[in-house]
């Protein structure tokens, strides 16, 4: 017989799963604040992870939702010095571009003064690469590569552009990514034309800055990259903006990365040209046509990287969205998402209540 006094009691039941996420949260914002009452989704911080600040305002993006931005590609001492400014966004950067001898972007009206530099190839194999290492000789890779360390660079950019001059080949290209390892610094590639995101796959980049969008790649060369942690910044609207085809080929690209489980980060070059700024409906409406849902787009928005755990772009300020977001079943809908999630704006942590 049960003794009904030693019962267990009822399990409550579960509470559904939020359909954008466990980042978000169903918040008010306070009666003190401006919009009284205003209801809405609180989010982390959003981050867009390809930025130019020496090409492009960040003021606007702010304005609309973005907290922090990873700039990839200025001269280190310009770029240390915009990061060090109080106020949003909060920045990590690259400093300069690392490139070949009269590679891209070399020469560039675009580019700003002292924003590339060029090394020459590294001679010997990856034994004689590994044996100086041993022994701790310093080259010119491991000196540009520690000049951006010292100028505070949170991770190391690679231009890696066949369609506009020379590449880095496979050995100066190790080089690189050593001298960066050891120096603790991620490395990031601009891969263009044929080959060279497997090339920036293959030698273990840690991110590439632009979804592959030259070609379409092999199932196998995504699993590589998949299996290698690698993660991919969309940057997918420019590509809407200038050629759709090339779009289509960087969306597949991006479906089959994300299917496989690979780590997509949202992140526009902005500074790339006329885009949208703050949280950008053509990027995200990219996205979700690319198979990310809503939660999937939030957790690009909201990734810490280069950083490895969140919180670096806090600062007491949260991403408020307000209502209406879109019904469970337009989830999946491109323009739905992106048109809510385009309402974004920074909030006072202080200024939010748990509804």
């Amino acid at each position: 017989m049960t003794d009904a006094s030693h019962s267990p009691e009822p399990a409550e039941p579960a509470r559904p799963a939020d359909p954008l996420g466990p980042l978000a949260r169903r918040v008010r914002r306070s009666l003190n604040g401006d919009h009284p009452g205003e209801t809405g989704v609180m989010l982390p911080p959003f981050v867009d992870h390809h930025v130019h600040l020496q090409l492009a305002d960040p003021a606007p993006a702010v304005a609309r939702g973005i907290a922090a931005v990873v700039d990839l590609g200025a001269d280190p001492g310009a770029i240390a010095t915009i990061a060090r400014a109080d106020g949003l966004p909060h920045v990590r950067y690259a400093g300069a571009f690392l490139t070949a001898r009269g590679g891209y972007p070399t020469g560039r009206p675009w580019a700003p003064a002292g924003s590339v530099r060029e090394l020459d190839p590294v001679s010997g194999d990856a034994d004689d690469l590994r044996e100086r290492r041993h022994h701790a000789l310093s080259g010119p890779v491991e000196a540009v590569v520690d000049e951006q360390r010292r100028f505070g660079a949170s991770v190391v950019k690679v231009a890696l552009n066949s369609v506009a001059g020379p590449t880095f080949d496979r050995s100066t290209l190790d080089a690189i990514v050593a001298a960066s390892r050891a120096a603790g610094l991620p490395v990031a590639v601009h891969a263009e034309g044929a080959g060279m995101a497997q090339l920036a796959i293959d030698a273990g980049a840690d991110v590439l800055v632009h979804a592959p969008f030259t070609e379409r790649l092999e199932d196998d060369v995504i699993a590589r990259a998949v299996a290698a942690r690698q993660a991919w910044i969309s940057t997918i609207a420019i590509h809407v903006r200038d050629d759709a085809s090339v779009a289509e080929t960087a969306i597949d690209n991006v479906r089959r990365f994300h299917a496989a489980g690979g780590r997509v980060l949202y992140g526009t070059d902005s500074g790339n040209g006329e885009l949208d700024p703050g949280v950008n409906p053509v990027e995200v409406a990219a996205l979700v046509r690319a198979g990310l849902s809503a939660s999937a787009v939030i957790a690009a928005l909201a990734d810490p990287w280069p950083e490895r755990s969140p919180g670096w772009a806090d600062a007491g300020v949260a991403t408020f969205v307000p209502d209406p977001a879109p019904a469970d079943g337009d989830l999946g809908t491109p323009d739905a998402v992106a048109r809510w999630l385009a309402t974004a704006r920074l909030v006072p942590t202080e200024e939010l209540e748990l509804s």
